[in-house]
């Protein structure tokens, strides 16, 4: 088979390997077309995700392009390919209601790497699979009933007024204000706070360990993107190699701040109405509500050991702070862009407060009906999470079809392509508020807006960020008339090193007091 050449035989052999490479990409970008279902043309050896993998488009905008042409091209669902990983993209609503609700139990896990022991912070709720986050999600449930929002309430007004501040010394300097840094700012302390019982000072000193360590979790460099990629598109590739999703200084970090906290209170028997204090009782196995399970009463094993503790900690707070303050910004963004809107939702403040003598309570907030209509259009038109992934874990034949979804399928659902479907919603571009009216919304198919998912495993903590996102607006808007800064550039250019939904170079307003 040689040739006696080195030189030639080195270069067939590379070109045998290159061959063969070629062959099982190929094959590989087959997948699909076996099976009939619609793909855009794959190319070697990116599949649909060359211009993802190199950073020119968002992850939400790459999967809403596929979506368009999927339903463009009259069908029910179709296929992507990251490398050589087949995608399947439901487009149909009744299909992707299935996914979460009805058929749940064949796609109960997310699509992220789980490596509890090379990278603890990964095994947060979000990530967890099986038994394992089903036990864990009942545990941490009661931590976000409306009884515990309320108690946690006080500290969202705290901040607020920190808050106001901030606006006013801009306005003092004569500065041009970038909304999602200064709203980042606030639902950091917020969350630093309820998550952690820590003051975080961010809006004091935008320079806090918090808002730099908060910053770099989801502000990625080149190599961080493509880990991000590949943690949903090959999870298990990860683990394997034993590379973190999570930077090391920003584990270690937060690492600390737990252990710390942990100490403090145990050591001082601090209480406190905050998720923190939850963890914590079930790190010690004490009863959370009369619901609690046998395990609390007959087994000294605690439901949540320290590193499990601290995952859950840091996801509360990843979470919780960064896509509130992504909601924030766009929403503000849009009522500047519509002034009449924008009056309309300070004359409702006025309004409520005054049935309340002027103080901003929890009920008084849940009486803001028309500023949740522009909160929900905002999360429509710009979802801060605007792919959905779903594992599935038990052989899956979609309805009406003889196709068959293996065990360990991957499948991506395209919140940003359905939420800005004209199909759903005419004129998609346009910030309607009145699409979320009672009657708009009963005509609508219930899988036409999904932020926070749906089903079993939809956000758990979707009450207590509308609840900081309504109160970080309320202040905003009751206080002060915003107009946008010429340092915000339109049309909005969102930024593909994110994760979360974000515009590359900002969203600048001006403010002035009322």
């Amino acid at each position: 088979m040689f040739t006696g050449n080195i030189g030639t035989d080195i270069f067939a052999i590379i070109a045998s390997i290159f061959i063969l490479i070629v062959v099982l990409f190929k094959w590989s970008f087959g997948y699909w077309e076996r099976r009939d279902v619609y793909t855009p043309k794959p190319t070697i050896p990116f599949g649909n995700a060359k211009d993802l993998l190199f950073q020119k488009v968002t992850l939400g905008r790459d999967i809403k392009n596929v979506y368009d042409d999927i339903k463009n091209k009259g069908n029910k669902f179709g296929g992507y390919y990251f490398f050589g990983k087949p995608v399947f993209i439901p487009i149909d609503l009744d299909l992707v209601k299935s996914i979460y609700v009805k058929d749940f139990m064949h796609f109960t896990n997310h699509l992220n790497t789980l490596n509890e022991e090379d990278d603890p912070l990964t095994g947060h709720l979000f990530n967890l699979k099986g038994a394992k986050w089903k036990h864990l999600r009942t545990k941490l449930t009661p931590a976000f009933s409306s009884g515990k929002m309320k108690m946690m309430f006080p500290t969202l007004v705290d901040y607020s007024d920190h808050l106001v501040m901030v606006i006013d010394r801009h306005i003092e300097e004569k500065q041009p204000i970038d909304i999602k840094e200064v709203t980042g700012r606030f639902s950091t302390d917020i969350i630093g706070s309820c998550a952690f019982g820590i003051e975080c000072n961010s809006l004091e000193n935008e320079n806090s360990d918090f808002r730099e360590y908060g910053k770099k979790t989801f502000k990625l460099t080149l190599w961080g993107n493509l880990i991000r990629l590949v943690s949903i598109g090959l999870p298990n590739l990860l683990v394997y190699l034993k590379i973190r999703t999570f930077r090391k200084d920003v584990c270690d970090f937060f690492t600390n701040i737990v252990q710390k906290t942990v100490n403090y209170r145990e050591e001082n028997k601090i209480v406190r109405n905050d998720l923190m204090h939850l963890l914590l009782r079930l790190k010690n196995n004490v009863q959370i509500n009369k619901n609690a399970t046998a395990a609390l009463k007959s087994s000294n094993t605690p439901l949540l050991k320290m590193n499990e503790l601290t995952a859950q900690a840091f996801i509360f707070f990843a979470a919780g702070f960064e896509t509130s303050s992504t909601t924030l910004t766009f929403c503000l963004f849009e009522l500047v862009q519509n002034p009449k809107l924008q009056d309309k939702v300070r004359e409702e403040i006025d309004i409520v407060l005054e049935r309340y003598n002027g103080k901003l309570t929890y009920d008084a907030v849940i009486e803001l009906i028309y500023m949740e209509k522009c909160i929900n259009e905002t999360l429509r038109k710009y979802p801060p999470v605007p792919v959905h992934t779903r594992e599935c874990t038990k052989t899956y034949r979609v309805p009406g079809t003889n196709l068959i979804l293996n065990k360990g399928s991957s499948v991506f659902i395209s919140v940003l392509g359905i939420q800005n479907d004209p199909v759903h919603y005419p004129d998609p571009d346009k910030f309607d508020p009145e699409r979320f009216s009672g009657e708009h919304k009963a005509r609508r198919h219930v899988a036409a807006w999904i932020p926070f998912g749906d089903g079993p495993r939809a956000c758990i903590g979707t009450r207590f960020g509308i609840m900081q996102t309504k109160v970080g607006l309320t202040v905003l808007v009751k206080h002060f008339k915003f107009t946008l800064h010429p340092k915000t550039s339109i049309p909005l250019d969102f930024d593909p090193q994110s994760v979360i939904l974000s515009v590359q170079e900002g969203i600048w307003l001006k403010a002035e007091r009322i």
